[in-house]
């Protein structure tokens, strides 16, 4: 006697009590799944906010914040796409998988879908390509006025940080330097590195020189990197937020050469005060080293001086010898 349950082929179907459970099941434990993962990325979210600047480090200007914040929405796009896509896989394979030797209907196109996954992908790159060049126009704005102009020198295998006065583009001079050494056995040694000193809460401007090859200024608190190339002059602001004191650390982020792992420098973000401080304390040690460095030159051109007169000396104590062989020749002619 056959089985009832059987099909022509000798394969058991699956029964439609159970393959109801199964989607019952299926539809009761996906939504408390979503709400476990949700619970555990808000709990972990809230011990520590790393997750949610996927893997930035923690920002320290206003333009930090726009670049996470545009880091973040490009996360948020993709994670949207991507369970789209893992969806419609599951919801396939779950729902649609074979379940017969019987031919599935076959549908040569569907307007509508073909429509969609067209339409789609040109709305997200088209969102995307607007919040990035709305932030990198307001990224690479320097019109604002700054309150500390720093030009940054780069050459293999340290960097040199010139204060200035003034915007390089409005003729700004160096009020003092700060130049680093690279470390002799190619490792990284805060002591040897230069340190790029900063007040909290200032607008801060830097022109971007490079006297030999390509490198790259990155400080990743920043957000954000910028190339030095040799004759192009590059320049960005960054304004600072409050409370961001602290030791920081910056490099090159383009490869530069043999020792481009040399490349290292410190950032140090002061209270303002101690700023003011420090800078009245680096500008009176570069004017007191100016004014001993033109004390020397004015004495060696002294020294020269004096010494062109001595020629002149010789010169006229050589006449007087020639003077004297003249008269000892007249002398002997007379007798």
């Amino acid at each position: 006697m056959e089985d009832p349950r059987a099909t022509p082929l000798g394969r058991q179907s699956v029964s439609p009590t159970r393959q109801e459970n199964r989607r019952f099941n299926l539809r009761r434990w996906a939504p408390r799944g979503a709400a476990l993962a949700v619970l555990g990325l808000a709990a972990t979210g809230c011990a520590s906010n790393d997750l949610t600047r996927l893997g930035m480090p923690e920002p320290i200007t206003d333009q930090a914040e726009r670049v996470i914040s545009l880091w973040q929405g490009s996360w948020v796009a993709a994670f949207a796409v991507g369970i789209l896509v893992w969806g419609l896989i599951a919801w396939s394979v779950i729902f649609h998988r074979k379940r017969s030797e019987q031919l599935p209907p076959q549908v040569r196109y569907n307007m509508p879908i073909e429509a969609l996954y067209t339409v789609l992908p040109i709305v997200i790159i088209s969102v995307l390509f607007f919040f990035t060049a709305r932030d990198q126009a307001i990224l690479l704005d320097t019109d604002e006025p700054a309150d500390v102009n720093i030009q940054v020198v780069a050459f293999q295998w340290a960097w040199q940080f010139n204060y200035l006065d003034e915007k390089q583009e409005n003729g700004g001079e160096v009020l003092f330097s700060q130049t680093g050494v690279p470390n002799p056995d190619g490792t990284a040694d805060p002591s040897t590195q230069t340190t790029l000193v900063l007040p909290e809460g200032a607008t801060v401007h830097f022109d971007l020189h490079s006297t030999d090859v390509i490198h790259s200024f990155w400080v990743p608190t920043f957000g954000f990197k910028m190339d030095v190339i040799p004759g192009r002059d590059n320049a960005f602001q960054v304004d600072l937020e409050e409370g961001t004191e602290g030791e920081y650390i910056g490099r090159c982020a383009e490869l530069c050469g043999v020792d481009h792992a040399r490349m290292l420098f410190n950032v140090e973000v002061l209270p303002q005060d101690e700023y003011d401080a420090w800078f009245a304390e680096q500008k009176q040690a570069a004017e007191a080293a100016a004014a001993e460095a033109a004390e020397v030159e004015e004495e060696s051109e002294s020294g020269e001086g004096t010494g062109a007169n001595r020629p002149g000396e010789e010169g006229a104590g050589t006449g007087e010898e020639d003077a004297g062989f003249v008269g000892s020749d007249t002398e002997e002619n007379d007798h």
